[in-house]
């Protein structure tokens, strides 16, 4: 075990008000991939005149719904993905009483998965989709079974997933969640996120408490003011703090 593996098994051993803030690179390793790395899904050629991010923007969904669906189903759900050693770390530790939130920009439910309890989804989640008309809630399977454009059982709605796309403002009472949670830590944890997507990124600024650490594979706009800067894998990092 390394000093700085060392070092952050301290802090979680010390601290008992853990909140950990993630991002994308929490969920590649459960093979899903983030939107702006060299392999991630905005780099893709998909063969459209459209970019990825236009096609998960509202003004698309409104316009081209099919052809939001198309991509949506495709490139973004990812019903078979397992909770890695992040997911399964962060789990137990607040079952031990350690963690008390996490906050999350991802939208694939893995925290949960893996028996997570406090989650603040800053940008909702594909495992929630309701009717746009009489507001009936529907789980992934429907969008997944439906062909092109899903919609509602009970009254014909067009059903949405509950995601927030480009151009759409985060949900307030998520927003105010989280700034309570992170406000309140003694401890904040940011992995897998390289923080530049904002306003996600601007909540570390309302952390006040002890140790700030920072873990992800690449630098971030945060790394000078961190107490403890780990630049590896998320889940390897965790597995060697858990013992596993």
């Amino acid at each position: 075990m390394d000093d700085k593996i060392k070092e952050l098994k301290k802090i979680i051993d010390e601290s008992n008000n853990i909140v950990f803030f993630g991002g994308a690179g929490v969920s590649t390793e459960s093979g899903i991939p983030d939107f702006r790395s060299a392999n991630g899904i905005y780099n893709m050629n998909l063969g459209r005149t459209v970019s990825p991010e236009e096609m998960i923007s509202h003004s698309f969904y409104m316009r081209h719904t099919e052809d939001f669906y198309e991509f949506y189903k495709d490139k973004l759900i990812y019903e078979n993905a397992q909770p890695n050693n992040c997911h399964k770390a962060l789990a137990e530790l607040e079952r031990q009483g350690k963690v008390k939130a996490v906050v999350t920009q991802n939208i694939d439910g893995l925290h949960q998965k893996a028996g997570s309890k406090v989650v603040w989804e800053l940008h909702g989640s594909t495992l929630r989709n309701y009717c746009e008309r009489c507001h009936a809630f529907y789980g992934v399977e429907k969008v997944l079974e439906s062909k092109g454009v899903p919609y509602c059982d009970k009254c014909g709605g067009r059903i949405k997933p509950d995601v927030v796309l480009y151009e759409e403002g985060l949900d307030s009472d998520v927003i105010d969640g989280a700034v309570r949670a992170i406000s309140n830590a003694d401890t904040l944890i940011v992995g897998g996120t390289t923080l530049i997507v904002y306003p996600a990124a601007g909540l570390i600024h309302y952390f006040h408490g002890k140790k700030l650490v920072l873990i992800n594979m690449s630098a971030t706009s945060a790394d000078s003011r961190a107490d403890l800067v780990i630049h590896d894998r998320i889940g390897e990092v965790f597995a060697q703090v858990m013992g596993w």
